[in-house]
């Protein structure tokens, strides 16, 4: 049975990133709306001090998560559509199955990990002993929901479509458990069972969906071939290890600020930096599905496209996530108190203080959407860790300086680190779109045939 790709092979890559958007986006769409709906039964049943508590168990997964979680849908991604455009399945199935190996791997290094954190350290960030044994466990549930790489498999097919239907199963499922947790009896521990929960069966389902997909790749038989993947596409190591470098980087800057003021300043504080850093990121959330769209469109012009629709695309997409980042900075502006009023109530109102350089830092994520892609796919990956580097260092220096002002302080250093990965990143995807109209870097070759 041949694989199920993109029914739109013929549509220019423009059309293609817009198409699978927007199959992202009605998809969030319908996220966002039960994500709000959620987030409001937990603030508003919890309360500040509690849902500072669900905050920093959460927020102590995402970044466990992401340390040990080797973000290895960009290895099927970049590596993939070459054999893909091949139709060469068994080397397509044998990446995908070395990437859910390394994602069994980062599963089982992170409850370690989590294990010396949460019972070495909770008391750092303050967390009622009565959530230790909780928090420990909720983050192996976390870890275990990884979905990197089927995740990957679906994006390298450009089925963004189907995605769409496997991940509406955590807004929905978090809404109906949430409205069942709140006629019950809402407590912190109930909460989150049932995200561990829902999260384990979405990991499940993608799997499943993957399968589906591509039956000829997706076989336990390619589990055991992880060797014969590295030597077949080379230079695989050192972009998984490059990857993996920024993607922890992208998880302390995340991340850190949440646990920063939850150990500085209160578990208060926490929940109201939580609240607003959720709606930033719903406001952004086009960022989120940009990325994706483009890092499958992007990877797959380099090997299918020549140089002039390459550079074309990217600063294509360029333009269309900088103005649409100037959009959610102005909602942050406009409408930013009353938005956190209606979703946590009273009590969360002074969250709009840092909603707002929330939202600047989230306007240059979303404005240099296609830098980082545009990287990886010319082999440049070590200059996007480079930026993220000097991001990660201007977070530091910001923390340090205006931490004293609370959590809007940490808000903008965010900011202030945002916009050094964003001028950092953009230079750098520049001078390398100019050397591939020159000719300097090849487009439409395979990795190894790269300059």
């Amino acid at each position: 049975m041949p694989a199920k790709r993109d029914r739109q092979e013929s549509a220019s890559p423009l059309a293609r990133i817009l198409q699978n958007t927007a199959w992202l986006l009605g998809g969030k769409g319908f996220g966002a709306v039960c994500g709000l709906a959620y987030l409001a039964i937990l603030t508003r049943t919890l309360g500040l001090k509690d849902f500072g508590h669900f905050s920093l168990i959460f927020g102590t997964a995402q970044a466990i998560t992401s340390i040990a979680g080797f973000q290895t849908w960009r290895v099927v991604v970049r590596y993939g559509s070459e054999h893909i455009h091949n139709s060469d399945w068994d080397r397509f199935g044998r990446l995908g199955m070395l990437c859910g190996v390394l994602d069994a791997v980062g599963a089982v290094i992170g409850c370690a990990l989590a294990a010396v954190l949460i019972y070495g350290f909770a008391h750092v960030l303050e967390l009622n002993p009565d959530y230790i044994d909780l928090a420990f466990w909720f983050c192996c549930g976390s870890l275990w929901a990884l979905v990197s790489a089927p995740t990957g498999i679906v994006r390298a097919l450009n089925r963004f479509d189907m995605a769409v239907y496997v991940e509406a199963i955590v807004p929905s499922g978090r809404l109906v458990a949430a409205l069942a947790i709140w006629a019950t009896g809402p407590t912190v521990g109930r909460f989150l069972a049932a995200w561990a929960a829902i999260d384990i069966l979405e990991a499940i389902l993608y799997w499943i969906m993957a399968r589906r997909l591509c039956p000829q790749a997706v076989r336990i038989s390619n589990f055991g071939k992880w060797r014969q993947a590295v030597d077949e596409n080379p230079g695989v190591t050192r972009f998984f290890l490059i990857t993996y470098a920024g993607s922890t980087i992208d998880a302390a800057m995340k991340n850190g600020p949440l646990l920063v003021v939850g150990g500085w300043v209160g578990t208060r504080a926490a929940g109201l930096y939580r609240l607003a850093s959720q709606l930033s990121q719903a406001l952004s959330k086009l960022s989120t599905l940009l990325t994706r769209s483009v890092y499958a469109e992007v990877a797959r012009v380099r090997v299918a496209s020549k140089a002039a629709e390459f550079r074309k695309l990217a600063l294509q997409t360029t333009l269309i996530a900088g103005a649409a980042g100037i959009v959610v900075v102005l909602v942050a502006i406009v409408a930013g108190e009353q938005l956190l009023a209606m979703i946590g109530g009273e009590a969360f109102e002074s969250g709009a203080s840092i909603l707002v350089p929330l939202a600047v830092a989230a306007s240059f994520d979303l404005a240099s959407v296609a830098f980082e892609p545009v990287l990886h796919s010319t082999g440049r990956a070590r200059l996007s860790l480079l930026a993220r580097l000097l991001a990660v260092g201007a977070l530091g220096i910001g923390l340090w300086q205006f931490i004293p002002m609370g959590p809007s302080g940490a808000a903008w250093a965010t900011a202030l680190a945002g916009a050094v990965s964003y001028v950092a990143m953009g230079l750098m995807a520049w001078r390398t779109l100019q050397q591939v109209e020159a000719g300097r870097i090849a487009v439409g070759l395979p990795d190894d045939e790269l300059d």
